[in-house]
């Protein structure tokens, strides 16, 4: 899959090509309707299947300091729009300049000029173009000009009767701790990752040395707590014991995210990249009265995160 940053990195002789627009933060299952769909139509045209989308997030340039936590980094995103079928990722830099254009000049200037779009695949509610001015409607309007069609996918609904799946959705969920919850709206558990660095190293001291992760701007964290779930590093996934939160028991101020890679307490993992994937919420944080209560309230959170990720793993 080709990765573009800005419009001067599509390839010069760049073909027609299916195209679809969006944020698409997460890529959650509503989501992979609509990149999905613009796979499908992109082989029965025979071309490529291109997915647009920006960086920094728009509202953070239309409305400074409005930006939305983050449920994936635009390099997981690409990654998982990959494997979705797509052949190419454009990012493009959202600027104050940018959020100028007219609906009809980002369509030439985008659609038209640089990936020459036969057909553009969105959801009903796609908005674009100088205060989202251009709708599904107005897209299909210029299609008629500018020679391409325009697929509308329905977003997904649950089939308990709630609300439509959306990234606002997934965020609320996770900000809530519910990651379970989060999952169903992603398709799979809610990822966060950084770089390891050190810690107060506690951890180590009371038996269960965790990976301090320092996770990337904007990032969704999920709620303070304990949960189940795994520690990626190198391309292998630890099943461990995750926590979040200010460490309470240290009167610790500073937020942040922890992994004990059950049973693998010989891992030197800094400075190296992890992700970590939460399955399950366990616990609320607690402040204990004694370090052997926390030592056998740690003892058992392991247990249960081992039986949780066995169980997931069928």
């Amino acid at each position: 899959m080709q990765r573009w940053r800005g419009l001067e990195d599509i390839p010069e002789g760049w073909g027609r090509s299916v195209v679809t627009i969006g944020s698409y933060d997460g890529v959650h299952r509503g989501h992979q309707l609509i990149i999905g769909r613009t796979v499908e139509r992109a082989r029965e045209l025979g071309v490529p299947a291109v997915v647009v989308t920006f960086d920094p997030h728009p509202s953070e340039v239309v409305r400074p300091g409005s930006h939305p936590p983050l449920l994936a980094p635009h390099h997981r995103r690409a990654e998982l729009m990959g494997e979705l079928g797509v052949d190419a990722v454009l990012a493009l830099p959202f600027t104050s300049e940018f959020s100028k254009l007219s609906p009809a000049d980002f369509v030439v200037k985008v659609l038209v000029d640089k990936l020459h779009a036969r057909s553009v695949v969105e959801g009903p509610n796609f908005r674009f173009g100088h205060k989202a001015a251009g709708t599904v409607e107005s897209l299909a309007e210029l299609g008629g000009t500018y020679d391409y069609d325009v697929v509308v996918v329905d977003l997904f609904e649950r089939t308990d009767g709630g609300e439509a799946f959306s990234s606002t959705m997934a965020r609320r969920l996770v900000a809530e701790g519910d990651v379970r919850g989060a999952a169903q709206v992603l398709g799979r558990p809610h990822r966060v990752e950084g770089v390891v660095v050190r810690g107060a190293q506690r951890g180590r001291e009371l038996g269960y040395p965790t990976a301090n992760v320092e996770t990337l701007p904007h990032t969704a964290v999920p709620a303070d707590g304990v949960y189940a779930g795994w520690l990626t590093v190198d391309g292998e996934a630890m099943p461990a014991a995750l926590s979040v939160g200010t460490n309470p028991q240290f009167d610790g101020v500073e937020r942040t995210v922890e992994a004990y890679a059950i049973d693998r307490v010989d891992l030197d993992l800094y400075e190296l990249h992890a992700a970590v994937d939460f399955l399950e919420y366990i616990r609320g944080q607690e402040k204990f009265e004694t370090l052997e209560a926390l030592k056998a309230r740690m003892a058992q959170d392991v247990e249960e995160s081992r039986r949780l990720v066995a169980a997931a793993a069928g």
